[in-house]
């Protein structure tokens, strides 16, 4: 058997080898998706129908929304800085009034305008089917008190705070503003009220800050007014202290210094004058007769017209001389007067020398009095400077008081204006209005969502079934975890095949009794062109290409549990190969539940037992079909057996089996189930080839390869498992080549529709 699965197994894991490439995982999703077909679509219908009924029972709700803008170029009334100073306007600002949006004492300030309180929509269970059903269940619970002002104002809070809702649009400086309601124009008037409200609020935020600013600011005014008087009040007692006396913006000891020193310039210039006329006239002195430059310099009338008389008879006298002679008379007279006048032109510049002089004397005598008066300023000047350091500190913090008073005068002046002109830098740009169309629910939205959650649900449905479904449903399972081939898929036959064969008997045929049920033992020959009997065909043709490899002629069917099949597969096989012409015996081994002959055989006396114990001959205990020829040797008496393993394991169960070897073609040996009992394990030894029967969709994998694995003897004499009572239908989703519908249509010609 295994050299005749191992090109088998060569195909199949070159199958497997083929299936890993990149497609399989796809492949193997789609697989899923086939089989869990009906759950799928159960689920996805299930997920919309959901999603329909939510439409017709919710209430529609309509949105509307505002636009506001922080402006950064506000107008400022006064063209003046404000009081609190502006802020820069940056994103974290815009965010900030977004939350200071969102706070409580906005949406109590517009659920107390517009009395939200006495709105059922804002404390009633709310609109729609789930809102009365809500309300119901409220009020079965309640006791029966009227809710407080409170407790009403915090319940409309939260609805009105769940239907709101606040953002900015991208990195703008607009806010947008929405509210959703039942009633499209109380959405409108919501959305504008919480608008007004933010606005009224930075208002009044503005107003308090203001206020308080102003009444700090007189406080402080009163103290700067103080300060700055006590401080002015030094810096004249200070300068009354010390004889500084300020004249024009100068102190008058600078005044007189600068005053002094120039009279003492002035004094120099005028002493250098008078010395260099003296000089002057002291050089003409020594001069006889002072020329015309010089008498024209002087300006003196007496000394021009005396030149000029002396001029005039210095001409006479060289004339007469000349004439008469220089010792005439005339000419000595002219001499002689000449001379006179001589002498009055010097004298008269000795007097305007000594006048010079006198002018020399008193420009000289001033200057040292100027000079003696400007060491005297410079004495007091110095001591002044000295006091004027402590001076200017007074009089700078003098300033610096009257500056400070100024300055908190204006800034209270500007706080007392904008008290009275408040302003704010947010303004509405698009105000809210009447919605047309609902916000909610979106029907298509929520249709495609229900199509889409349907889908995830259902495929996760899908996967945890196929995680969970730890039963064998393919022909690759059981390749995949029991290395052995699946020869064959039963399908199932309906209402006869549950648990029990049904009451047969035996009296010279196979018949059913009472049962209206098709019969189950004999349904290859009543049933020759079903698919159930094309399947038992495909375990005889395994049994005889195995039979090239090895002898096969002692065929033992078995199962890991009770009610898999078994029995009907052994009958329904032993019954197609007699069919066939074949001599076949069929053995009921299954000696702890012998169901197999109560069915057959009801009114057997003898049977296995007996003919191994050696009381009966084998002849005495076959019974025969007399249709199919099928040779039945029934478990016989069985109800005090204890050790039916040593009977099957003697030397005469042996014995048996080889007579039986001898005298037929084929020995079908429907054994017990392996997990109830160790009796299969002993016919190893006598045992061709095992047929193993599971019962689809049913029998847990780990349940069959613990029992398997427990029974290497089993396992390599094993001709392959046959999968018995699978759904057809369903089974077409897990393999569509063993699918209905390509049997039936093959077979569509005969008539026969299963």
């Amino acid at each position: 058997m295994l050299q005749v699965n191992k090109p088998s197994s060569e195909i199949n894991r070159g199958y497997a080898e083929a299936e890993s490439s990149p497609t399989e995982t796809l492949t193997s999703y789609v697989e899923i998706v086939r089989r869990q077909f009906p759950t799928i679509v159960a689920i996805v219908s299930a997920c919309v129908i959901l999603a329909l009924l939510y439409l017709f029972t919710a209430a529609p709700q309509f949105t509307s929304t505002a636009a506001m803008v922080i402006d950064t170029r506000k107008v400022q009334l006064f063209q003046q800085q404000s009081v609190l100073g502006d802020i820069a306007v940056d994103s974290a600002t815009i965010e900030t009034q977004v939350e200071i949006l969102k706070s409580e004492n906005i949406s109590l300030a517009v659920i107390r305008d517009l009395h939200l309180i006495d709105d059922p929509e804002f404390t009633g269970a709310g609109g729609g089917v789930l809102g009365a059903v809500l309300s119901f269940v409220g009020g079965l619970f309640s006791d029966g008190q009227a809710s407080s002002e409170f407790e009403l104002t915090r319940k409309a809070l939260e609805r009105f705070e769940k239907n709101r809702t606040i953002k900015r649009l991208g990195l703008t400086y607009v806010m947008e503003i929405g509210y959703t309601s039942k009633d499209p124009g109380k959405a409108a008037k919501i959305a504008n009220a919480i608008a007004d409200a933010y606005i009224v609020d930075q208002l009044e935020a503005k107003y308090q800050a203001t206020r308080r600013a102003s009444v700090w600011l007189q406080d402080r005014i009163k103290e700067l007014r103080t300060q700055a008087s006590a401080a002015q009040k030094a810096v004249v007692d200070f300068k009354t202290a010390n004889n500084i006396v300020d004249t024009g913006g100068r102190l008058m000891n600078e005044q007189q210094l600068a005053e002094v020193n120039s009279q003492l310039i002035m004094a120099h210039a005028a002493t250098a004058e008078a010395r260099a006329r003296l000089d002057r006239m002291n050089e003409i002195l020594k001069q006889d007769i002072p020329d015309a430059n010089v008498a024209d310099a002087l300006k003196n009338d007496t000394i021009v017209k005396l030149r000029a008389q002396y001029v005039d008879m210095a001409s006479k006298e060289s004339i007469w001389a000349m004439k008469y002679g220089s010792d005439h008379l005339a000419a000595v007279n002219l001499r002689r007067q000449m001379a006179e006048i001589k002498k009055n032109i010097t004298d008269e510049l000795k007097r305007i020398q000594e006048s010079y002089k006198s002018d020399y004397d008193i420009a000289m005598t001033r200057e040292e009095s100027i000079k003696g008066s400007l060491a005297n300023v410079v004495s007091e000047s110095q001591l002044t400077n000295q006091a004027q350091v402590q001076l200017r500190e007074l009089e700078s913090n003098a300033q610096s008081y009257q500056a400070m008073y100024d300055n908190f005068l204006q800034r209270y002046m500007e706080s007392v204006q904008q008290q009275s002109f408040p302003i704010t830098e947010a303004r509405v740009i698009s105000a809210a209005t009447m919605p047309l169309k609902k916000s909610y629910p979106k029907t298509l939205i929520i249709l495609v969502a229900s199509l889409f959650g349907g889908f995830l649900l259902a495929f996760g449905a899908a996967m945890a079934r196929e995680l969970t479904d730890k039963v064998f449903r393919t022909t690759g399972q059981v390749e995949d975890v029991l290395g052995a081939n699946c020869i064959a898929i039963l399908p199932a036959l309906g209402a006869a095949a549950a648990p029990g064969l049904g009451e047969k008997m035996l009296s010279g045929k196979l018949t059913s009794k009472g049962n209206p049920q098709p019969d189950l033992l004999r349904y290859v020959v009543d049933n020759p062109l079903s698919r159930f009997a094309e399947a038992v065909r495909s375990v005889k043709v395994a049994i005889d290409l195995n039979s090239i490899v090895r002898e096969n002629r002692v065929l033992a069917t078995t199962s890991t549990l009770p009610n898999e099949g078994k029995s009907t597969l052994s009958t329904n096989l032993a019954q197609l190969m007699a069919h066939g012409g074949a001599r076949v015996i069929l053995v009921d081994a299954d000696l702890r539940n012998p169901s197999l002959s109560r069915a057959l055989v009801p009114d057997a006396k003898i049977g296995l037992v007996d003919v191994v114990a050696q009381k009966a001959r084998l002849e005495d205990a076959l019974v025969v079909d007399p249709e199919t020829k099928l040779s039945i040797l029934p478990a016989g008496t069985t109800s005090k057996l204890l050790h039916t393993n040593e009977i099957l394991a003697s030397k005469a169960m042996h014995a048996l089996v080889t007579q039986l070897r001898s005298k037929f073609d084929y020995v079908v040996v429907d054994m017990p189930p392996m997990a109830p009992v160790v009796d299969v394990r002993v016919t190893s030894s006598f045992v061709d080839s095992y047929v193993f029967v599971v019962e689809w969709g049913r029998t847990k994998i780990d349940v069959v390869r613990h029992n398997l694995r427990g029974s290497p003897e089993i396992q390599d004499k094993l001709l392959g498992v046959v999968l018995n009572k699978a759904d057809t239908k369903a089974l077409a989703r897990y393999e569509s080549y063993h699918g209905r519908y390509y049997y039936q249509k093959y077979y569509a010609r005969y008539g026969y529709v299963e």
